[in-house]
Parts: structure tokens; C-alpha cells; sequence
């Protein structure tokens, strides 16, 4: 299907080419030769009495072109108006230099009509340059089920794979854990332990998981461990964190968390990856050998030291399975890469964009999505969590409590750098003091509608057209219904989705009020109901679009 562009893009479009019409007619000069022309930005006011959309681009011009702001507005004036045709009704000047434009009721009318036809798709846009992005996100190491504090790497990466997709991206969501480092020998040598009925080491993994673990390990598994001479902890941690990894799989599952690649590091060495980074890295020059270790240059881009990739003892670093990472991911024709880290990873970030731009990759291609802390509230007081001494809260009890739908609300509505005091007891109430359940109450409250309408033998219209134009209430939720296109095409471009969240509230606050403010049910008039009907019907098909994006349920009743 094809997918209408954003009306703001529409909007943009048109007044770039009404500066060109007004350049090219002489009402005003080009921008000079050597000066760099400004873009066009075209908003939406934060009073909708402004109009529906405004642009600075006046202002923009003031400077290169040596004019007053306001008298630059009123030359672009007319050539707007002349270029709106069937987009625009009004073309106001505002100082200082603003211009606020109006769109045509028969167009708001007419892209009502497609985003209803589009169904499903309304919402999703294509984007100018689209990308084939790899999202690596939640990669916790497989010695523990997943906790409440991995919850938000899980959804801040699903979201934006989500978001990306609906943006017109080729997406693929990928989960990189180790497989065979000191901590999955840990975890092994605590299983054996219980196992064998002797006391856990100091350093052991703690909880009911690791004794399910040993009481599931099977007799063949064990039966090689306690081979002479064999690696006991090895062999049982290597069974132990699959299992471990299933069930994180199974969580995630639960959680709609799908992931296309599950990627351990050992393959990358098992494969070569990590050699020919460093052998990539040697022939431009950028590692060296000192005390006999293997180094890499990143002093030379910036860092504040050298980064061993070699220990001395012929070990390979975490960073040497990074660099291998990096060149892996680049060979399946990625052009774009993004890692969701927690913000303990800070000090990484630095030093594996200067590797990838050492190997010759596009280092803006290379992006760290740091994500900020959870502190998890239940009646005022903040849970504590060690998954080595086996306290803490699993997602999936978490997910059992809360719900779904809940869960994946809170994470999604604040930044990913922004910290977040999650309050359970608040996620669990089905009030409106629970935005979550504000939202699908809309949703369910426009099925109801119509429901009651059909026993009323009403239906929504057909089409819209020349129904609405007359009644500001209706064309304002019209409005907000076609801006869904807009917000993704936003949260795409910035790589955040508290947008989403932000629209969704909006749009529902938007359809509440005009419902108490119009009578959309009335057999006495079935000509505006049946448009009424078919203005909230698009208003649900929005909200269901924006949930599903979200990962949400949108219900038909509550």
C-alpha cells in the first residue's frame, strides 16, 4: 500500500516551493552565493488558535538576507497562499516574522478518509533515507533468569525496533551474550556443587533457579563433568547457561520481545572475527605490541589511553570480542548499528567507535543508546536486587503482577536517558490516575459507541467529506488523529519513543472531550451521526495503531 506522507512534511514541501516561486518572481532576493541557505521548519503551535501549522522561515532568513524578519514574512505570504491550493485555507502573518498557516477543512476531510482506508498501516510512514539498522539490545549474560532491572534494555530496544520499522527501516533485533566466560564457569560451579550435595564457593550464584538447575542438570551432562580430568565447570555451566538462555527467551516471548539473532561471543572467536578485526586494525596501522601484549591505538582518536585487545598471557579481552562484534555485524551488510548499554558502560562507547573508524567503518554509523537507571518503588520504599546473592524480583513476576500492557506503558513514556521511579502500585490501578489504562478506556469507550450505534442501525460514514469543515470540535480531534504519522516519523528520526506515549494521551484527552462536547449517537440525525460515528471511528483506529506500536492491547471493552 502506498502510505501518505506526514501532513507537516506536505506542509514543508509547500512552502520550500513557495520560496522558490517568490525567489524566482523577484518579491525576494536569493540567498547570497557562499552563504549557507537555512532549512525550512514547519511546527505546530502550542496554541492550535495559531492555525495548524506555523514556520519561522523568516526569521531564519533575516540575517543572510538583510531584511526585517516581519517584511520577509509578508513577501512569502502571497506565494504561500498561491502555492496552497487544496492544503491550505489560511496564510496569516504574526510578528515577529511568523507565518501561520491553516489547512483546508476538504483536505483535513480528505486525509481523514485515507488514514481510515489504510487501516493497520496509518500511522506507519517511509522515511527519505531508509536503513538496514542492527538493534542489540538486553544481551544480559545467560547466569540468572532475567530481573526487573534488565526489564528497561528489553523495552527501550523493542520499542525503537518497532518504531524504526514503522519508519520504513530493515530492522533486525539482535541478543549477544557470553557463553563461555568467568561467569558462566560461576554459574556451572554452583550447580555442581548443589549437585553434589557440597557447600557453594564464596563467589557462587545464589537462589532457587540454581538449585532447579541442579535438581534438572541430566545424568549424561553430569556423567562427563565428573570424568577424570574433565571440566566440570565448563561442562555444567555450558548446560546450565542454555538453559538459563531459554528461559530468558521464553520471558521475553512474554514480554512480545521477539529477537531475529541470538549471538554468543565465543562464535566470534570459534569463527575468526575477533583475528581478522585485529588483523583489519594491523594493517591501517593502529595496534602495536608492548610487554607482551597486543594494544590498539585509540590515543589516536581521541581516548584517553591505549586499550589492551591481547592480554600478555594470550587472553583476549572483552574489547577484542567487541572489535570482532563491529567487523561480524558490518559483513551482513549493516549500515547502521545501535547498542542499548546501561550507563555503566559509558567508559566503552569511546573506545569501539574509535576502532570501527580505525577499520575504515563509518563511525556515525556506530551508536551507543546509553539508558539511564530504575529505581523500583512498592509503597514509598525502593526494592533492592543482587542477582549473585539470588534477591531480586524476575521480569516475569514482575509481568505476572503488573500485566503487560502496564509494564511496557511506564518504560515507554520517558526518555532512555532520563532515570525512572517505577511504581508498582500505581501500574497495577485501573483508574485514570493510570495512564495506560486512561488510554485503552478510549479506545474501548469508542468500540462501545459504536456497538450502541449499529443497535441503533447507525453506521459510520463512508467518507467525511464536506461534513466536518463547519465544526472547529471535530476538525481539531481530526487533527490529532493525522498527526500519528508525524510522531513516528519523529521518534524514528531521534531514536525516542516517549512521543508515542505522549500522543497517545493527547489524542485520547482530545476524543473524551469531544464526546462530552457532541452528541455522536443520534437516530434523529443520522447524517451527522454517521459522520461523528466515522470521526471517532478514525480516532479508535489511531489509538489502536499508536497501542499496537507500543506493544499494547487495545481492548474493546473495560
Amino acid at each position: 500500500m502506498n502510505l501518505d506522507p506526514p501532513v507537516r512534511r506536505l506542509v514543508r514541501e509547500l512552502v520550500e516551493r513557495a520560496w522558490a516561486e517568490a525567489v524566482a518572481s523577484g518579491a525576494l532576493p536569493a540567498v547570497p552565493e557562499g552563504v549557507e541557505a537555512p532549512g525550512v521548519g514547519v511546527a505546530r503551535p502550542a496554541n492550535p488558535e495559531h492555525g495548524d501549522f506555523a514556520t519561522n522561515l523568516a526569521l531564519k532568513l533575516a540575517r543572510p538576507l538583510r531584511r526585517p524578519p516581519l517584511v520577509i514574512a509578508e513577501a512569502l505570504a502571497p506565494a504561500v497562499r498561491a502555492a496552497g491550493g487544496d492544503l491550505l485555507s489560511g496564510v496569516e502573518v504574526a510578528p515577529p516574522g511568523f507565518l501561520n498557516l491553516r489547512l483546508a477543512p476538504a483536505f483535513t476531510e480528505a486525509a481523514l478518509d485515507r488514514a481510515r482506508v489504510a487501516g493497520p498501516a496509518f500511522g506507519r510512514v517511509q522515511v527519505e533515507r531508509t536503513r538496514r539498522v542492527n538493534v542489540e539490545f538486553v544481551s544480559a549474560n545467560p547466569t540468572g533468569p532475567l530481573h526487573i532491572g534488565n526489564a528497561r534494555g528489553a523495552f527501550v530496544g523493542d520499542l525503537l525496533s518497532r518504531v524504526l520499522a514503522a519508519a520504513g527501516h530493515e530492522v533486525t533485533r539482535e541478543y549477544y551474550f557470553n557463553d563461555f566466560g568467568a561467569q558462566v564457569r560461576v554459574l556451572g560451579a554452583s550447580v555442581r556443587a548443589l549437585r553434589a550435595g557440597e557447600p557453594l564457593p564464596e563467589e557462587a550464584y545464589r537462589g532457587a533457579y540454581v538449585a532447579d538447575l541442579a535438581a534438572e542438570l541430566p545424568d549424561e551432562v553430569w556423567a562427563r563433568a565428573t570424568e577424570a580430568g574433565a571440566d566440570g565447570d565448563g561442562i555444567v555451566g555450558a548446560w546450565a547457561s542454555e538453559r538459563v538462555r531459554a528461559g530468558i527467551e521464553a520471558s521475553l516471548e512474554h514480554l512480545g520481545v521477539h529477537f531475529d539473532v541470538w549471538k554468543t561471543e565465543g562464535s566470534l572467536h570459534r569463527e575468526g572475527w575477533v583475528e581478522r578485526a585485529i588483523s583489519r586494525l594491523g594493517e591501517s596501522g593502529h595496534v602495536y605490541e608492548q610487554d607482551g601484549a597486543v594494544w590498539f591505538r585509540s590515543t589516536a582518536f581521541g581516548d584517553d589511553k591505549d586499550r589492551v585487545i591481547r592480554k600478555s598471557d594470550g587472553a583476549y579481552t572483552y574489547f577484542a570480542a567487541d572489535i570482532g562484534y563491529l567487523t561480524e555485524k558490518f559483513s551482513r551488510g549493516f549500515d547502521h548499528l545501535i547498542y542499548i548499554w546501561g550507563a555503566d558502560h559509558h567508559g566503552t562507547v569511546a573506545r569501539v567507535r574509535n576502532a570501527a573508524q580505525a577499520m575504515g567503518f563509518d563511525r556515525e554509523a556506530v551508536q551507543m543508546l546509553l539508558i539511564a537507571w530504575v529505581r523500583f518503588i512498592r509503597d514509598g520504599v525502593e526494592i533492592s536486587m543482587s542477582k549473585r546473592s539470588g534477591e531480586f524480583i524476575t521480569l516475569d513476576e514482575l509481568l505476572a503482577e503488573i500485566g503487560v500492557d502496564a509494564a511496557r506503558w511506564f518504560f515507554a513514556a520517558r526518555g532512555h536517558t532520563v532515570g525512572i521511579d517505577f511504581d508498582i502500585e500505581l501500574a497495577k490501578k485501573q483508574s485514570a490516575e493510570n495512564p495506560v489504562y486512561y488510554v485503552q478506556y478510549a479506545h474501548a469507550r469508542i468500540a462501545s459507541i459504536l456497538r450502541r450505534a449499529a443497535e441503533e442501525r447507525l453506521a459510520p460514514a463512508a467518507s467525511v467529506r464536506g461534513s466536518l469543515g463547519r465544526d472547529p470540535v471535530a476538525l481539531g480531534l481530526a487533527a490529532q488523529v493525522l498527526r500519528l504519522p508525524e510522531v513516528v516519523e519523529d521518534a524514528a528520526a531521534a531514536e525516542e519513543t516517549q512521543g508515542l506515549t505522549a500522543y497517545a494521551m493527547e489524542l485520547a484527552t482530545t476524543f473524551h472531550a469531544f464526546y462530552r462536547d457532541r452528541r455522536v449517537v443520534d437516530a434523529g440525525d443520522p447524517a451527522v451521526s454517521a459522520a461523528r460515528l466515522a470521526l471517532v471511528d478514525a480516532c479508535r483506529l489511531a489509538l489502536a495503531n499508536t497501542l499496537e506500536l507500543m506493544g499494547i492491547s487495545a481492548p474493546e471493552s473495560m
